[in-house]
């Protein structure tokens, strides 16, 4: 389904939690059931040919059938929480979404990319408030940043295989 993320992320600043409700708490992200969408089209641009699909979604009860963009193998497990919650901003995985029509994959997220940011996090962390701000950009030297960071917050990613695979 055609989902404008520079609309929603972008231009109107909804913040990545209101439709990803589980990111700070689980291991999935998760998609947004129908309702989530009709908070607010139940009123506005409610006649649009472009809600067609959640309007038909909200009609039948049936989910909006979204397309996964970032989908890890069955053999690989990534727990979004330990990382929102430690400070690793979406930008740092997802790119600039909020600057996105459509979303695309913008990191490879493999072994070896996500082997190197455990190794080295300190260029990915930020303050926890700002954890969804898109266009967060730090004062200063990121990696002197980061590194304050990860002493504040404790950070110890592990590079164990059970980490990831289980």
């Amino acid at each position: 389904m055609p989902y404008s993320h520079a609309l929603h992320a972008g231009t109107l600043g909804i913040d990545c939690r209101y439709c990803h409700t589980g990111v700070e708490t689980g291991a999935q992200a998760t998609l947004p059931p129908t309702q989530t969408c009709m908070n607010c089209h139940a009123k506005l641009r409610a006649t649009s040919e472009k809600l067609a699909p959640v309007l038909a979604s909200y009609a039948s009860g049936l989910p909006i059938p979204w397309v996964r963009v970032h989908d890890l193998p069955d053999f690989a497990y990534f727990d979004h929480s330990a990382h929102v919650r430690r400070g690793v901003g979406c930008a740092s995985c997802h790119g600039r979404v909020d600057q996105m029509e459509v979303v695309s994959q913008v990191e490879p997220l493999h072994m070896g990319w996500c082997l190197d940011c455990h190794r080295n996090p300190e260029p990915q962390l930020r303050p926890q408030p700002v954890v969804t701000a898109m266009d967060w950009a730090p004062a200063g030297d990121r990696a002197v940043l980061g590194a304050e960071f990860r002493r504040e917050y404790n950070i110890q990613p592990p590079t164990d295989c059970s980490t990831c695979h289980r």
